[in-house]
């Protein structure tokens, strides 16, 4: 794997790092305010599981010695 293609890995990890923390933020602030629909809730678990899911393969592609 090249040096950009390392440092590609690297950004859309902290990219799909920060959606995943936005969306935690986002499902605390539901739960606390009691507001929510629980379809919209489970949707937005799922993306942060399936966001979860996408960090962890692209981190597996760069190997144990290319993390952040």
């Amino acid at each position: 794997m090249t040096e950009t293609e390392i440092e590609s890995l690297k950004d859309k990890i902290t990219t799909l790092q920060l959606e995943h923390h936005d969306l935690d933020a986002a499902v605390c602030r539901m739960e606390e305010s009691k507001i929510f629909e629980d379809e919209q809730l489970h949707r937005l678990k799922k993306k942060k599981l399936f966001l979860k899911d996408q960090i962890s393969l692209l981190e597996r592609k760069l190997g144990p010695n290319s993390h952040q």
